[in-house]
């Protein structure tokens, strides 16, 4: 740092600058430096959002303009084109979409996970999918009608990734969210280490309610807690596990998230052999 204040010092004088600005620049690259090794500069257990940047979705899928991209190849996997049609005359609506040239299920605690039901003819989300049947979406989405775009985003793996577009028939912009490999970007998660890698919590966010599966896991990495939100509520079978992977307890909630009447209580329980222990009637 020294040598480096020296060193602009010299160039400052050469060239006539204030010596103010130089010190200003050097305190501030001072002041960096005890920041970025302040213990107290990683949150750990503190939730972040899933934020992406403006241009990252653009970023991973496009190479710069130098080199060109290989056609029906995104995020450098090869896809396949398809489309789907439905209704007829001017009220006739088309999906263009990608899907993987390979089958490849993707490793994701997501629930959402879009694929194209080739007996249907449509496009799904969730549920079994039949390598023989079905194809997961991958790369650029756009559903139009009478040349007139409604929707427009990016998968990847099956999952809505980047930023995703709603339209009106007016071609006026009704609705705009971001995604990061299937979760809202308002998604809270924590970490049990300073580096991000060892993940602790995920509560599923989507516009300021808890929406989707929620997960919190041992330190090893295994599965602690399982279940799934709805418009802010609990519902379905909320699961627990040891920390050798066993289940614990299941926790039964109302399936219906606005049932008020409905009572939580506990399905199932087993003890750390996995010999199951209580069982409500």
């Amino acid at each position: 740092m020294e040598n480096l204040v020296y060193i602009s010092k010299l160039v400052m004088k050469k060239l006539k600058i204030p010596i103010l600005i130089l010190m200003s620049a050097s305190t501030l690259l001072a002041q960096e430096e005890v920041t970025t090794e302040d213990p107290e500069f990683f949150a750990v257990t503190s939730p972040v959002t899933l934020d992406i940047g403006e241009n990252e979705e653009e970023d991973e899928l496009y190479v710069p303009k130098e080199k060109k991209r290989k056609k029906k190849v995104f995020y450098g996997l090869k896809t396949k084109k398809r489309f789907t049609k439905q209704g007829i005359g001017n009220k006739t609506t088309y999906e263009l979409f990608y899907v993987l040239k390979d089958f490849e299920l993707p490793e994701t605690y997501v629930r959402d996970v879009y694929w194209l039901d080739y007996r249907r003819q449509e496009i799904r989300k969730g549920g079994k999918i039949d390598p023989k049947f079905g194809a997961i979406l991958h790369g650029s989405y756009k559903k139009m009608r009478n040349n007139q775009v409604l929707e427009e985003g990016i998968y990847y793996m099956g999952l809505k990734h980047g930023r995703w577009m709603t339209y009106d028939k007016n071609d006026l912009l009704v609705d705009k969210a971001k995604y990061y490999k299937g979760w809202p970007r308002e998604s809270m998660v924590s970490y049990y280490d300073r580096d991000r890698k060892n993940m602790k919590e995920i509560i599923p966010i989507e516009y300021g309610e808890k929406e989707g599966y929620y997960y919190y896991f041992h330190e090893s990495g295994r599965k602690a807690v399982e279940g799934e939100f709805h418009w802010d509520e609990r519902v379905g079978d909320w699961v627990e596990y040891y920390a050798s992977g066993r289940r614990k307890k299941i926790v039964r909630y109302s399936k219906d998230p606005h049932d008020d009447e409905f009572r939580p209580y506990t399905w199932k329980e087993w003890n750390v052999k996995g010999k199951l222990i209580y069982q409500r009637r």
